[in-house]
């Protein structure tokens, strides 16, 4: 039963047979119930009635036992007994014997004890009265099927009866006699069969219009919403997730609350499904567009599915072996990576190549990855490729190239050094290095970049200023500890996937040593010119001590005594003339030294200032009026004096000579010829500019002007060395140096040096 209930697919008919079975068992417990409890209503009501008449007879038999004990009684109690339909009434005496019956044949009979209406008290040895009247009742069933009722009442001795006249009963006897009273019970067994029949139809009127009922709510309840559940989710099921509002269920029960969860499952699955199918394109798309070869393999190495790239490679079919599509092969590679992912479920790299129908090879790089289903099992593998074969020729270029380039770096005729950028070792370096620094390759590799400095602190300084591109004027040293003048080239680059400084040095010893004899020609040159001046310059102070020491011989001659103060102020100044020519020949002295490059810190005030110191006087002679406008603000800066010192005079030579030039015509106008000296510090510089009033520049040749041997000056009065040595000399010490005429006569040359400041990148 319970298996068969289990097969029934239709929940409504489950419901509906499972609410009929309990309905059913339900009224028909009830149905039961409610006959047995109205049958034994209407028993216990036809016991009533008949106890009722029994109480009724037994009164009138007392009361006419004891007024008129006649025959008329027993007429009396049988139309009685007819009216009320009695069966059988019966009064014994104590005895057991019949005093009256309805039944004449009965009439002066005895009762046995062992008769039924006779059990009810004597069940025992000793009789007993029963008062309860359910005790005293009996059912009897005749043959036939029909039912009797019967009642068995005491008729109790009473004190009237003690008395009476009609007879006599003893006081000591309680009972008297019984009334046995039997009813048919034909109309109650029709009445409970009636009822019993309301019952059964009740029941099945109610069952069958309660199963109407379940039927129909059950079907608009249930049935009808389940289906268009159904219907909704079979929409969803199939991806038509548009559903019309007509299947929607509006109820706010529970199955209305499911379908608005259907609902909004459906809207939700609806954006999911979008979103997956968006990513289903864009990974189709990726799968198709992605500039690599891919294929999925089946176990047995056939094509289930590749991309476009590898359809316009190779024009595949599906089901086609990969060997056969990739190389035109009858058999499996041997050393097959997809095999090896199918063994051990891994990942696997490889390289493959093939010759082409042209004859030409093709390269690609292959990496494999497993598929595997919900178990974990590998089913298939996806093989990625990358046409490597460019690659494969360019790798064959580079490397002729590299071994071009080895060789031009190897043949370079500058010494050059691959370093690490952040080491600062040589990783690599040309024959060129090796020759020029007496080093053997393999002692220069991996050894610190600082082995070509003398000290560790100029090493210190090149690194800080590893980022500029240009060093200018370094000092090398060799395996020998011979110095080098060189200049260095760095460039960052990438060397061996590192990142490295490619350094190119230039050796430049030999244009340092060539330029100190140019700068010392130059020197020699401008002690030349200031020759005359100085020669003025000494002659004063030496005026000074010749006219002293003849005072004081003429003093000693007359043999007269000179004055303390006299003395004292003669001899005051003829030491301070002594050592005013001193300082004259020292500076000619060290002005004239050959000197290396020295840079400190000076004032370039101070500078202008000893320049003019000897070259005043020749100024002075040719009435040349100098104009000094230097501010005492300027900061130091680093530069050789003595270097700077000999640009400055070699453009006050110049200046002289213009100025000399333009006024050749012997018309003498002091107040027209004058060199003007200004100095000032602007953005983090010191500028200087000397200005004249000479003759100026054609602008034809003011750009060449310090070009080495250009002059503008008459064959033999001038080497055209001095302003290409000025330039050379403020580019050494960091600065720079212009030349512009002037918008009315003379030129103007500006010279600017850079601060400590703004050397080291502050700004104060």
């Amino acid at each position: 039963m319970v298996k068969w209930f289990k097969k029934i697919e239709n929940i409504s008919l489950k419901l509906i047979i499972g609410v009929a079975f309990m309905l059913f068992a339900s009224l028909f417990i009830w149905s039961h119930f409610s006959i047995q409890f109205q049958e034994k209503e209407l028993l216990k009501k036809n016991v009533h009635a008949v106890d009722k008449f029994c109480n009724t007879v037994l009164n009138f038999t007392w009361f006419a036992m004891l007024h008129n004990p006649n025959k008329d009684m027993r007429d009396v109690l049988k139309s009685m007994s007819e009216y009320n339909e009695i069966e059988k009434i019966r009064i014994f005496n104590t005895h057991g014997q019949v005093k009256f019956s309805n039944n004449s044949l009965e009439f002066d009979t005895f009762a046995k004890k062992t008769d039924i209406a006779c059990k009810t008290c004597h069940e025992s040895d000793v009789p007993v009265i029963k008062s309860d009247i359910g005790d005293r009742t009996r059912i009897i069933k005749q043959a036939n099927g029909e039912h009797f009722l019967g009642i068995i009442n005491p008729i109790f001795n009473g004190p009237d009866c003690t008395t009476s006249q009609c007879h006599y009963h003893s006081k000591s006897s309680k009972l008297l006699g019984t009334l046995d009273v039997v009813v048919s019970l034909k109309d109650v067994k029709k009445e409970i069969k009636h009822r019993k029949n309301t019952s059964i139809l009740t029941a099945v009127y109610l069952f069958i219009i309660l199963c109407i009922t379940i039927c129909i709510c059950i079907f608009f309840l249930v049935t009808n919403p389940i289906k268009k559940l159904m219907t909704e989710t079979d929409l969803i099921g199939k991806g038509e997730f548009n559903i019309d509002d007509s299947t929607t269920i509006k109820n706010s029960d529970e199955i209305g609350k499911l379908s608005y969860a259907i609902h909004d499952m459906g809207a939700k699955i609806e954006a999911k499904q979008n979103e997956l199918n968006k990513q289903k394109d864009m990974y189709q798309n990726l799968f198709n567009q992605v500039p690599c070869r891919i294929t999925v393999q089946s176990k047995d190495y056939k094509l289930i599915e590749f991309n476009k790239e590898f359809a316009g490679t190779f024009n595949p079919q599906y089901g086609d072996y990969c060997y056969s599509a990739y190389k035109n092969l009858n058999k499996k590679c041997e050393d097959c990576p997809v095999e090896r992912t199918f063994i051990d479920g891994e990942s696997h790299f490889s390289e493959e190549s093939r010759i082409n129908k042209d004859g030409t090879s093709s390269h690609w790089f292959v990496k494999t990855a497993p598929l595997r289903d919900e178990n974990g099992d590998v089913i298939a593998a996806m093989e990625m490729s990358i046409d490597i074969s460019r690659r494969i020729r360019l790798e064959e270029i580079v490397r002729e190239s590299e071994k071009k380039y080895q060789a031009i770096f190897k043949s370079i005729p500058n010494p050059v050094f691959i370093i690490d950028e952040k080491s600062f070792e040589i990783i690599n370096c040309n024959h060129s290095a090796i020759s020029t620094y007496g080093y053997e390759k393999d002692e220069l590799e991996s050894r610190p970049f600082g082995i070509f400095f003398e000290k560790e602190k100029d090493f210190q300084t090149f690194i800080e200023k590893i980022k500029e591109p240009f060093h200018e004027r370094l000092v090398n040293i060799t395996k020998k500890k011979e110095s080098l003048n060189v200049n260095i080239w760095i460039r960052p680059a990438d060397f061996s996937e590192k990142k490295v400084l490619l350094i190119t040095v230039v050796d430049i010893t030999r244009s340092v040593r060539t330029e100190q004899q140019l700068i010392q020609a130059g020197k020699m040159a401008t002690l030349g010119e200031m020759a005359t001046g100085v020669a003025h310059e000494l002659n004063q102070p030496l005026s000074v001590i010749k006219t002293a020491s003849g005072f004081i011989n003429k003093k000693i001659r007359a043999k007269e005594n000179i004055e303390e103060d006299i003395l004292r102020i003669m001899a005051e100044e003829i030491e301070s003339h002594v050592d005013r020519a001193a300082r004259i020949t020292s500076h000619m002295r060290l002005f004239g030294r050959k000197s290396e490059l020295s840079k400190e810190s000076v004032n370039i005030n101070d500078i202008i200032k000893r320049a003019l110191m000897i070259f005043n006087q020749q100024l002075k002679l040719r009435e040349i009026t100098v104009e000094l406008e230097l501010s005492n603000t300027i900061p130091n800066v680093q530069v050789d004096p003595l270097r700077i010192e000999q640009v400055f005079i070699n453009l006050l030579i110049n200046a002289r000579d213009a100025i000399v030039k333009k006024f050749d015509n012997g018309i003498s106008e002091p107040q027209l010829k004058k060199i003007m000296i200004e100095t000032k510090c602007i953005d983090e510089k010191v500028q200087v500019k000397i200005s004249d009033t000479g003759s100026g520049i054609p602008e034809s040749n003011i750009n060449k002007i310090f070009e080495p041997f250009f002059t503008t000056k008459e064959i033999g009065e001038g080497t055209g060395l001095g302003l290409s040595i000025s330039y050379g000399i403020i580019k050494e010490s960091g600065g720079d140096i212009s030349v512009t005429n002037n918008p009315e006569t003379g030129v103007t040359f500006t010279i600017t040096f850079k601060t400590p400041e703004a050397l080291n990148g502050k700004n104060e």
